[in-house]
């Protein structure tokens, strides 16, 4: 992968043009999210620390359908699961999962969460992918599992019990439900998402016919250095928030 003369994430004069720039980065990911085939009813959430108030995230209302999601449609809540800004419901699971995520990962601005196809079939292994791929070793011993389903998630401790299994890593495949992930920047964060979700499917494709040839460590991890970066995960992103944006401008509003 060439990695000189990248483009950077960007930076902002003020707390309202930060605001607004994560805002319709996330509207963006419903959409692409929606496009990808990533929904599931009303399964699965993206959410992102706002600048201003710390201890509050913005999220997708439940209920609405990623495809539909603008900017302005985005719920304000706090970690005390309060609504400060907007009229409609927050998925209970949403919160309970993502307030814990966001406390115990100051680092990271935005978490995503939903049941794709392929990393909830690929969770039910109860396993971590292996490194049979490029695209894979972005998550060379930077994922984990948490191996421990017990229904929906709606009580706080397990919400807690989660963000302690994904520790520093981007990402953790939930066993029985899912893939989640995380990200300095909205983009990382969902760009480790899709990628994932696509790594999870490449493995059980390749294990159906056959035994993967694993890469050996030292080339994975050279190659995680690479392709699994926050700055690599932002830039990755790029190309689709253009695509997504030129499609369906109205996700802006």
């Amino acid at each position: 992968m060439v990695t000189k003369n990248f483009k950077e994430p960007p930076t902002f004069s003020s707390v309202e043009e930060e605001r607004k720039h994560i805002k319709q980065r996330l509207a963006a990911a419903f959409r692409l999210f929606s496009k990808f085939g990533f929904d599931e009813g009303v399964a699965g959430h993206i959410t992102a620390r706002d600048p201003g108030e710390k201890d509050c995230f913005w999220v997708n209302p439940f209920g609405m359908h990623f495809s539909q999601i603008k900017a302005s449609d985005l719920i304000l809540v706090n970690h005390n699961g309060d609504v400060v800004e907007g009229e409609r419901p927050v998925n209970q699971a949403a919160f309970t999962i993502h307030s814990q995520v966001h406390s115990t990962r100051p680092d990271i601005i935005a978490a995503a969460h939903s049941h794709s196809v392929y990393g909830k079939t690929w969770s039910t292994l109860g396993r971590l992918l292996d490194p049979i791929t490029q695209d894979a070793c972005a998550f060379y011993k930077d994922h984990s599992v948490f191996d421990d389903y017990t229904g929906v998630v709606h009580d706080l401790e397990e919400g807690r019990r989660i963000g302690k299994a994904l520790g520093p890593h981007k990402a953790v495949i939930l066993r029985n439900h899912g893939l989640l992930t995380v990200g300095k920047t909205v983009d990382e964060c969902a760009w480790w998402f899709i990628t994932m979700e696509r790594s999870c499917q490449a493995q059980l494709m390749a294990e159906s016919v056959g035994n993967p040839v694993l890469i050996d460590e030292h080339h994975a991890e050279r190659t995680s250095n690479y392709v699994g970066s926050p700055q690599t995960g932002w830039f990755q992103f790029q190309p689709l928030w253009s695509r997504i944006v030129k499609e369906q401008p109205d996700l802006l509003e």
